[in-house]
């Protein structure tokens, strides 16, 4: 690369990426293929419209492209749900489903942000709690796990148009099959926002909500291991409302060669060792989960059936942007997280998220689990003591810890980065 200042920041971020431990749980490593159909000459072509009605010429092969991102996409899932290929991201993905089914002002039932919900499933400062009626639903105070019937009596008390079900920060399994009903005998859509789960339901390893919602929506990274992108997936009978929401409504031209890359990672998925991998992201989560339970953490829930584990980390006298901080410092990447019922401010909340799809990714399995339960629980017992001997023995262990993650990520390359 000529620039030599972009071509820094890369090596930075690819160092970064390769000499630490990556347990955000909607990141994950692409495949160098998956990268090169992202920097491929597909960006320098305008295709506003869809497949075969284009308002630009020259698409004959971005048609082919799109075509084949919308067939793999079908194949994965088990579906013949319409697919809409073209959403930039998640949010954008969400925004273009409410603007197709409902009208500014209508009622939306979604899941608390505090409880495991996303931004954009009614929260007030985001689009989703500015444009519509809001009506949420928690988790169970004792058991920290969706109360269905509570869900049932709050759509029956609301009356919303549209019920969301999906997480962003909720480690359990979640019931498809009951949300239908609830929004069934409610009269309610249902979206089903799938975008951290979508590798597990694609490999049969949680249960489908297709054939069930509406409307599936997924972002294509997390757990599918593809591009910081997303897919709408709907009835055949919405399909007409979802693609004119998409485009013309809220984007021009589509992003092509992500559409490319988003049709190799789901060539990648449907491959027999995808749903190898899958399974090791749920051992790898609950082996984690495990060892720092026994290092007296809190977990959210009790455990996690999924990729996702969510921290109280207050038992350990540190609220959620410390521990954050002092994991980053030794190199473990993490992010600060509310929990249900959160006495801390959303800024300085009392948990952290982790997952375990990146760390799978570049092979680790259940031992190398336990020796990062070990060095999280090291590094979040090291805060600073006031005495200066203390404090000198405590930046000792930290440079000790940071080096045994050194030394663990040498052993696991990177794919896309040291392949």
């Amino acid at each position: 690369m000529l620039d030599k200042q972009a071509a820094k920041i890369i090596e930075l971020e690819s160092k970064r990426q390769k000499e630490g431990l990556e347990l955000i749980p909607s990141e994950n490593f692409v495949s160098k293929d998956v990268l090169e159909a992202m920097g491929s000459v597909l960006n320098n072509k305008y295709a506003e419209g869809y497949p075969g009605k284009r308002y630009y010429g020259g698409n004959k092969y971005i048609d082919m492209a799109e075509n084949l991102a919308i067939e793999r996409a079908q194949k994965l899932f088990k579906t013949d749900y319409h697919v809409n290929v073209q959403p930039l991201s998640g949010s954008p993905a969400n925004i273009a489903i409410f603007f197709a089914l409902l009208n500014f002002g209508d009622k939306i039932l979604g899941m608390n942000l505090s409880h495991g919900g996303h931004l954009t499933h009614g929260h007030r400062v985001n689009f989703s709690g500015k444009a519509y009626k809001i009506a949420q639903y928690c988790v169970d105070k004792k058991t920290e796990l969706i109360d269905y019937g509570e869900v049932e009596a709050i759509a029956k008390r609301e009356k919303p148009k549209l019920i969301i079900c999906g997480a962003t920060a909720y480690p359990r399994k979640i019931g498809f099959k009951r949300f239908g009903q609830i929004a069934r005998e409610s009269g309610a859509y249902l979206l089903a926002d799938i975008a951290h789960i979508a590798g597990l339901v694609a490999c049969g390893l949680h249960e489908s909500p297709f054939g069930i919602a509406d409307v599936v929506m997924t972002t294509t990274h997390k757990t599918l291991r593809g591009p910081r992108s997303a897919v709408i997936f709907c009835k055949k009978e919405l399909s007409d409302k979802i693609d004119k929401a998409v485009f013309p409504g809220l984007q021009g031209g589509p992003h092509e060669h992500t559409i490319l890359a988003k049709a190799v990672a789901f060539g990648e998925a449907l491959k027999p060792e995808f749903k190898n991998y899958q399974e090791q992201i749920i051992k790898n989560a609950k082996r984690l989960a495990a060892t720092l339970a026994e290092s007296g953490l809190r977990l959210i829930s009790g455990g996690t059936d999924t990729h996702l584990i969510l921290l109280d980390v207050t038992g350990f006298g540190l609220f959620g942007k410390e521990a954050e901080k002092l994991l980053d410092e030794v190199g473990i990447t993490v992010n600060k997280n509310s929990i249900p019922f959160d006495k801390g401010s959303p800024f300085d909340p009392s948990g952290i998220r982790l997952g375990t799809p990146a760390v799978t990714s570049r092979g680790m399995k259940e031992k190398e689990m336990e020796i990062i339960g070990d060095l999280i629980v090291r590094t979040l017992r090291s805060k600073k003591p006031r005495s200066r001997l203390g404090r000198a023995q405590t930046e000792e262990a930290r440079s000790k810890i940071k080096k045994e993650v050194l030394d663990l990520t040498k052993k696991f390359p990177v794919p896309g980065i040291n392949s």
